[in-house]
């Protein structure tokens, strides 16, 4: 049970930065638990687990791990919470994001290092609603991951790309998993090297690498690499919320498209991702008109 200290380099919000890493509640691989945030990964050493607290009285964070990819997690914990990210990068254009940066001075972009682990939830999250999603992933580690290494008995670390492989066409489908977003799952983790490669390049190489797979598109590829890299400038395209977000809280009309969106966030090149993080922290976002999607479930086709 290694551990380690790390000092910030500034102002700190361990749980804005992490919390992305989450996906929906119940995530079996990531948890809360007395302000301590709690991830299970599958590591280039095999499965780990990171338990994280921030010790505000001293501005440090304390982290301790287990398991074969304890070493690799501790050696990590720097880049994960950010160490590597510059905040002052951004200049701040609108006046709502200035307030937004002025309010959460701790929030930094997470670098995980890790494709997969990000890239898998990612495509999940494709064309449903985030429910169904977070079902799908929750129910697909709960039974084909393995028990998370160390204290905490219900963490799932994801399985290794063989065992994605070999999960069969009815578990998909039982986890409201459909042929096109399985299909793309299985074509990545059987270029698992050639994936995790991407952890070790530029957001542009990085991007392509991505797409090289059938089934990862844009979408999914920033998703994935906003985690990944903690990139900066990774903004989301395809979203079916972001642009109508982003443009209410900048110009409050209605109906923004993509190509509007990137038009907007044009005086934030190389910073657009954090600074449209930014706005989606401002909380500002347009009434809403039309009731919820409706949440649908192949598992009962």
């Amino acid at each position: 049970m290694p551990d380690r200290t790390w000092v910030p380099p500034g102002p700190f919000d361990l749980h804005r930065t992490l919390g992305v890493l989450q996906r929906g509640p119940g995530d079996p691989a990531f948890a809360v638990r007395g302000g301590e945030l709690w991830r299970a990964s599958r590591t280039p050493q095999g499965p780990g687990t990171l338990r994280v607290a921030a010790r505000p009285a001293d501005g440090r964070v304390e982290a301790e791990a287990w398991g074969p990819g304890a070493a690799w997690l501790l050696e990590q914990l720097p880049e994960l919470l950010g160490e590597r990210d510059d905040p002052e990068r951004l200049t701040a254009r609108h006046r709502i994001v200035h307030e937004a940066r002025r309010r959460h001075p701790g929030v930094r972009l997470a670098r995980t290092g890790l494709v997969l682990e990000s890239l898998i939830p990612s495509v999940l999250e494709q064309k449903v609603t985030s429910d169904e999603a977070y079902r799908a992933w929750r129910l697909l580690l709960q039974r084909h991951g393995e028990p998370a290494p160390g204290p905490w008995e219900r963490m799932r670390v994801m399985p290794e790309p063989r065992g994605w492989a070999l999960i069969p066409s009815w578990e998909w489908h039982r986890a409201g998993v459909d042929a096109k977003r399985s299909g793309a799952i299985l074509r990545a983790v059987r270029a698992a090297r050639r994936m995790e490669e991407a952890a070790r390049m530029d957001l542009a190489e990085a991007t392509r690498r991505l797409m090289a797979i059938p089934g990862i598109g844009p979408w999914t590829a920033a998703e994935t690499l906003q985690r990944t890299l903690g990139a900066p400038d990774a903004i989301t395209v395809g979203d079916l919320h972001l642009p109508k977000i982003i443009g209410y809280a900048l110009t409050g009309r209605r109906g923004t498209t993509d190509e509007e969106m990137l038009d907007l966030l044009a005086p934030y090149e190389g910073q657009r991702h954090r600074a449209a993080r930014l706005i989606l922290l401002s909380g500002r976002v347009p009434p809403r008109r039309a009731p919820r999607f409706p949440v649908g479930d192949i598992a009962r086709l």
